[in-house]
């Protein structure tokens, strides 16, 4: 995506090489739906604003924060977090280059969560007012943004029925497939990814502790299900991990 210096900046697009860009750092299912014609990609690429560099820690918003732009995480990853009323963080979710942050704000016109970036991430800014302006003549682009606001939606519900009565070991299954699927979709090995979040967070997100994070490795790992070194997982039974997320595979021991 060509970077503007101002909003109402103007450049002629080269645009092989802008959908090469955009293939080479998986955002061109985010940028460049597909059906769009030549037209319809200039006027998303005037809607672009800034790139922005988040260093890992920082904050790309916080609650309460006034709902100005939607995110595409260029490169990297984040974790959303909630403040409860008595301070505690919940972890609700994890992004990855592709994927939109921002979303949580459209409903009452604030930040719900903190953003916050698990490594140096670069987003790509975009402003709302003034996407909602194109997507109101771009049919296309319309759908295409309400498929991801409803891939956002699911990804909470999924969360909720994290929380409820699936098994310890269930969760971390969910957890390990989820991340298989949506590596798999950005051209990645479904089988072998690393870690961008600790234990921590994960122990965090699926409200267990990381005591039972590490039981539930060195089951997985007893039972061949999967490889771990550090941060670096791989999926030796991806088949039985499905299964097991789905709650059809009988519970692993824990011992």
């Amino acid at each position: 995506m060509n970077k503007l210096s101002a909003p109402e900046s103007k450049t002629l697009l080269d645009i092989p090489a802008l959908k090469a860009s955009c293939s080479e750092f998986s955002l061109h299912e985010l940028c460049l739906p597909r059906g769009l014609d030549e037209d319809e990609i200039e006027h998303l690429d005037i809607a672009i604003g800034r790139r922005r560099r988040v260093l890992r820690g920082d904050r790309l918003f916080e609650v309460g924060e006034p709902f100005r732009k939607l995110y595409a995480i260029r490169y990297g990853h984040f974790k959303t977090v909630h403040i409860g009323a008595s301070g505690d963080e919940q972890i609700t979710g994890f992004q990855m280059t592709g994927e939109l942050l921002g979303l949580d704000a459209i409903s009452n016109d604030e930040h719900q969560c903190d953003a916050v970036a698990l490594e140096d991430s670069e987003v790509c800014e975009i402003p709302f007012d003034r996407l909602q302006e194109i997507i109101g003549q771009l049919p296309t682009l319309m759908r295409h943004f309400h498929r991801l606001m409803g891939q956002g939606i699911t990804r909470e519900q999924n969360v909720m029925l994290l929380l409820g009565n699936m098994r310890a070991e269930q969760r971390f299954a969910v957890f390990l497939i989820n991340l298989s699927l949506r590596y798999a979709e950005r051209g990645f090995s479904p089988t072998r990814f690393h870690l961008r979040m600790s234990r921590e967070d994960i122990a965090n997100y699926l409200s267990l502790t990381i005591e039972s994070i590490s039981r539930i490795l060195a089951s997985f790992k007893k039972q061949g299900l999967v490889k771990v070194d550090k941060r670096d997982v791989s999926l030796l039974q991806i088949v039985r991990l499905r299964s097991l997320a789905a709650g059809t595979e009988p519970s692993v021991s824990l011992r």
